[in-house]
């Protein structure tokens, strides 16, 4: 079922006109038509993307290169008989698989949460008469009631509000609660944060009560179409999984070529047809590092563990890589980058700015400032505590004004006892004040604080150093630009007055005395600034994207060390470019207000076309589509929305910013460590197949039998490769910029590498097998059998580090690493000398020249290692 009304602006319709298009009236429907209307258009719940079944997420595990060559190697070793090393890769396979698909499972119920975003119980008005029903029952045509403390149950147009505000933050990102009227008859075009004559759906009523006719239910509304949005688009890819297929098509050629060249080689010397296979399908498999996959796996999973204890929650493992791979931080500002609460910073009294870090210097006018500050925490209203734990309730700017005065010491509790409350005037969009009046000086007194322009008409004087001066036009204009140039620097403004009055009406606030103003900011969060200067040395840009004006968001910009010279793009200047041309403004702009949820959306899809990675950050329903369409989504796991939380990939458990300089660290040094193994892995398995190739072009017999090469595989391969993931960071790590986007993980110079510590391991290999060739092919194949592995071994310490890891303190970093020499030794010596497995592998007894040949030759390569790594650390 669909919607019931064409989808119009009702924003731009009157209220007579919105209710006989709707069949409604200020009464509301009858239950009769209620019931009818349930029935065609549906519940007013949000429609749910198609479940994807958990068989299909699955055998989607199983479609990636890598893991068809595990299950080919798999088979090979079947065919071979070799069970345990079949079972081995049976186990990564199964790891591997398990693991992909609890992840995907979890990232495919992001629409599901949106289902979750319920609004419980709503006030209707059905044949005149208030009735509680589900706000599932709500149908388009309603007339609604709403007050303080509840959440609008469907979109609608007001028909008549008292004093309403309400919190649009989790739909819009405005940090402040938006102040409604019925009465207003909007421009087309208005923008979502800007159509106060309505409210949404999932939004909340924090002051005021009034009635809404609904004109959208379910699907229909504006969170049913950032459903849509969510819906809509594939779950991205991230450059790490890209990577690794790259990779993995890569390795099938190079196995197929290795082993086709090698079998041909065989067959041309002569030897039997069964070993000429049996090696071939044996250097197939030592082409490919079938242990790559799980130590990926494992690397990021270590990763994973790292950012838990950092407090950031991933719900997919390869974001983790992506995010260390970020180029630009897209984050939403309210209660991200801000604390999410208004402070009173500035104040201008008795014809100075004062600001309120520096009350008690000893020429501050702090008398002045007190009264300023009495006066407007009593024409604010007192808060009623807090709810679910540390969030605020009620109405920011008031607890801002009473925050003031408390930390001014001024006794407001104990003022009000003395001088008794005899009215209060609430604020209304009409007349922009909100005032309370109390008995005083032998009368009523008024206090008022409000918009500057208005209070400024009220008043007939102000409060100056010398006393009370009468207030003339240019008076009032110097009044005026005092406000502007609290503005200018992007604070909210509030004007305060008082004086006596001879009643408690609207009508009664003339001739009052204007005390000045209040300037309020909300202020960045913690540790705000150093993160994002921290990223920025890392080479990471921060962009700001906010439902704030353009003053207010370039001045936090700036407060939070945000390049603005570049200028300040708001959501108008997004939908009138093109493509291109936002393209080219993303480039230099770092700050953006007033931006909706398809302005994120275009925001990050922009970014992304220029090649950059991006990482958004929000906890918001209006930030769910662009998290989703990021490279990586990350949200706050204590405020953000189940929306935003299920479309993000990492969630960060204490709402810190500072929690993504840390993912970004951990997504680096996971790289890194991916990139080590990978360079140990490839230079052993290059090593390898080129000792078997130019023996074999030689014309000299096979170094290597085919279980011995399976054996270096599992044993001098795999172990210490899993050591390589537990390496802890660099020290430069953060301190470099971000990978190109399109570097490829084999990097031409990567690969030369490769080439080159595998050469050496191969030269000592080969001189090892010829040193003593003529003590038989059998004894030859052992000694550099126990050369190669002892080689690769000691090989490890090249691969730890891109430096040299010879000092104590960096050799003994990473205890995996030492464990993995001892355990690989160790194995190599039960190959050697426990006699079933000596046996299996056809290897022989050694004398002790062996034993001096092959400890000599097998260190040389990580002594040549390491001589490269300080020559290239002192140029």
């Amino acid at each position: 079922m669909g919607p019931l009304f064409e989808t119009e602006p009702w924003h731009a319709r009157a209220v007579d006109v919105v209710l006989t298009r709707t069949g409604s009236s200020i009464d509301g429907l009858s239950p009769d038509e209620a019931a009818r209307r349930l029935d065609e258009a549906g519940l007013n719940r949000l429609q749910t993307a198609k479940r994807a079944s958990a068989l299909r997420i699955l055998l989607d595990q199983l479609t990636s290169v890598v893991v068809f060559l595990l299950i080919a190697a798999a088979a090979i070793s079947l065919f071979l008989g070799d069970y345990i090393e079949a079972s081995a890769i049976g186990v990564v396979l199964l790891i591997n698989t398990l693991i992909g698909f609890w992840t995907e499972l979890k990232a495919r119920r992001a629409m599901e949460a949106l289902a979750q975003f319920d609004t419980g119980h709503a006030t209707v008005v059905r044949g005149g008469q208030l009735e509680h029903v589900s706000a599932d029952a709500v149908v388009p045509g309603d007339v609604v009631e709403l007050s303080a403390g509840e959440r609008v149950p469907a979109d609608g147009r007001l028909v008549r509000e008292t004093d309403l505000r309400v919190d649009e933050a989790p739909l819009t990102g405005e940090s402040l609660p938006v102040s409604k009227t019925a009465e207003a008859v909007l421009d087309e075009d208005t923008p979502l944060a800007d159509r106060r004559n309505m409210a949404y759906k999932g939004t909340a009523v924090v002051a005021g009560a009034g009635r809404l006719v609904i004109t959208a239910t379910g699907g229909g509304t504006e969170i049913g179409r950032i459903g849509v949005l969510v819906g809509g688009m594939a779950e991205e890819r991230t450059p790490l999984e890209r990577r690794l297929d790259t990779l993995g098509r890569h390795l099938a050629w190079l196995a197929v070529a290795v082993a086709a060249l090698v079998a041909a080689l065989g067959a041309i010397q002569g030897a039997p047809l069964g070993l000429v296979l049996e090696l071939g399908i044996a250097l197939a498999v030592a082409a490919v590092p079938e242990a790559l996959p799980a130590v990926a796996t494992i690397a990021l999973a270590v990763g994973l563990s790292r950012m838990a204890r950092r407090h950031a929650l991933v719900r997919r493992l390869p974001a983790v890589e992506a995010l260390g791979s970020t180029t630009v931080v897209c984050t939403d500002k309210t209660r991200t980058l801000t604390s999410g609460a208004m402070t009173v910073v500035e104040v201008w009294a008795r014809g100075r700015r004062v600001d309120l870090s520096k009350l008690d210097d000893s020429d501050t006018p702090r008398q002045a400032v007190e009264a300023l500050l009495l006066a407007a925490a009593l024409a604010s209203r007192e808060q009623a505590g807090r709810e679910d734990g540390d969030a605020p309730i009620g109405d920011p700017v008031d607890r801002a004004a009473l925050d003031a005065a408390a930390r001014a010491g001024i006794e407001r509790t104990a003022w009000v006892a003395e001088h008794p409350e005899r009215g209060v005037l609430p604020f209304s969009s009409e007349r922009q004040l909100r005032a309370s009046f109390h008995e005083a000086e032998g009368g009523t007194v008024a206090f008022v604080k409000g918009a500057p322009r208005r209070i400024v008409e009220l008043c007939g004087s102000v409060a100056m150093p010398d006393g009370g001066t009468a207030l003339d036009a240019e008076g009032r204009e110097r009044l005026l630009d005092a406000n502007e140039e609290l503005a200018g620097r992007g604070l909210r403004v509030l004007a305060v007055a008082h004086g006596r009055v001879d009643g408690t009406d609207e009508k009664s606030l003339r001739d009052l005395t204007c005390l000045g103003f209040i300037g309020m900011l909300d202020p960045p969060a913690q540790g705000v600034p150093e993160t994002i200067r921290a990223l920025d040395a890392a080479g990471l840009r921060t962009i700001m994207l906010t439902g704030d004006q353009r003053l207010t968001a370039q001045a936090i910009g700036r407060q939070l060390g945000l390049p603005v010279d570049a200028g300040v793009l708001d959501g108008r200047d997004v939908d009138r470019l093109s493509e291109d041309a936002l393209r080219e403004r993303v480039a230099s702009a770092s700050v953006f207000s007033r931006i909706s949820p398809e302005h994120k959306l275009r925001i990050v899809e922009a970014l992304q076309s220029r090649g950059e990675i991006v990482a958004m950050l929000g906890d918001g329903v209006n930030d769910a589509p662009a998290l989703k369409r990021a490279d990586v989504g990350v949200a706050m796991g204590q405020r953000g929305t189940d929306v935003a939380r299920e479309a993000a990939s990492i969630v960060l458990q204490d709402d810190r910013f500072e929690t993504i300089a840390a993912a970004v660290e951990e997504g680096r040094v996971i790289y890194d460590n991916i990139r080590k193994f990978v360079f140990y892995l490839f230079s052993c398995n290059v090593a390898e197949v080129l000792v078997l190739l130019l023996a074999g072009l030689a014309g000299y017999p096979h170094p290597l039998r085919p279980l011995q090469i399976l054996w270096l595989n599992m044993v001098t391969d795999t172990i210490p490769a899993l050591a390589l993931a537990m390496e802890p960071a660099d020290r430069e790590v953060m301190r470099r910029p971000p990978r190109p986007p399109g570097e490829a993980l084999l990097s031409r110079r990567f690969l030369g590498s490769i080439a080159l510590y595998g050469s050496f391991i191969t030269v000592v290999t080969l001189i090892a097998f010829l040193w003593t060739l003529d003590r038989g092919v059998d004894h030859a194949r052992t000694v550099a059998f126990m050369t190669l592995a002892l080689a690769q071994i000691f090989h490890l310490g090249n691969a730890r580090s891109v430096g040299p890891v010879i000092a104590p303190a960096r050799a003994f970093a990473n205890r995996y690493a030492l464990a993995a020499v001892a355990t690989s030794i160790a194995l190599q010596a039960i190959a050697l000398g426990v006699g079933p497995v000596a046996t299996v592998l056809h290897v022989t007894a050694l004398g002790q020249s062996d034993y001096f040949l092959i400890g000599g030759l097998a260190i040389l390569p990580a002594i040549a290692g390491q001589a490269i790594k300080v020559a290239r650390a002192r140029a």
